[in-house]
């Protein structure tokens, strides 16, 4: 299941935005030590650079595609292969930083106090997952991969929503940190294009569905879609698409002691 950079950078600006929603929010005046989990092109690394230059800032993500883009982009920073699951570093972080990555993730439960044991005393753990699929867009998405045409092909990529609720997320957090702030934000994101709600997810949630068809199949399936979200997402009268858009962000502060 290969990214395509290209299509996720599209809507570059309406990405970028909770990331620096979440940045200003880190309350670490110099860290030494920063990793960027689902890193991607790199975009964000790059502002996490800019902002503590003396920091030793590393990108981790799975994806080669995305990778071979940050290091065209960015060569000055420090660019790994690797899975999230699986981040064990040599050296702990002050700060673990992760935009709109773990939403990809099942076991929420094991993987975020895992991350919290890969921080210095004092460090912080500062986190973003879209949390959008009980929109439209995505449950028309998995109703239509669990219809009668595309169930054998596609019905076993529809899983439960990864991402928890508000409180779900405390409970589990707030006991293993110092301080924690957390919260939701939609955004009304206004999109351009004749289905540009299609072209966004085509970066994102439509990727793995597309990816296990072959041939006429993955127009045909795309097809489908679309007209789904032409209903779901009718443009304005100016030709924009209000597309609203979920996103739980996470920072937790781990004991200096």
């Amino acid at each position: 299941m290969s990214w395509n950079p290209e299509q996720y950078l599209i809507f570059s600006d309406h990405r970028l935005r909770p990331a620096l929603d979440l940045l200003s929010q880190v309350p670490l005046a110099a860290p030494a030590v920063i990793y960027d989990l689902g890193c991607g092109t790199g975009n964000v690394t790059a502002l996490l650079s800019k902002r503590w230059g003396e920091a030793i800032v590393t990108g981790l993500d799975t994806s080669d595609e995305m990778l071979d883009k940050a290091r065209q982009d960015h060569p000055s920073l420090e660019w790994k292969e690797g899975a999230i699951e699986d981040f064990s570093p040599a050296s702990k972080g002050n700060l673990i930083f992760s935009n709109a990555a773990l939403h990809w993730l099942d076991n929420h439960e094991v993987i975020f106090p895992k991350l919290l044991s890969e921080l210095r005393p004092g460090g912080v753990l500062a986190i973003q997952m879209p949390n959008n699929f009980n929109a439209p867009s995505h449950q028309t998405l998995y109703m239509l991969a669990q219809s009668e045409k595309w169930l054998d092909k596609l019905g076993h990529l529809v899983r439960p929503a990864p991402v928890h609720n508000i409180n779900w997320y405390y409970d589990l957090l707030s006991p293993l940190v110092s301080k924690l702030n957390i919260w939701e934000t939609s955004y009304f994101q206004v999109l351009q294009g004749k289905n540009a709600v299609l072209e966004w997810t085509r970066g994102t949630a439509l990727r793995p569905f597309l990816s296990e068809l072959e041939g006429d199949d993955i127009a045909d399936f795309e097809e489908e879609y679309a007209n789904l979200l032409v209903e779901a997402y009718p443009q304005k009268k100016d030709g924009s698409t209000l597309y609203p858009f979920s996103r739980l962000f996470v920072v937790a502060e781990v004991s200096d002691e």
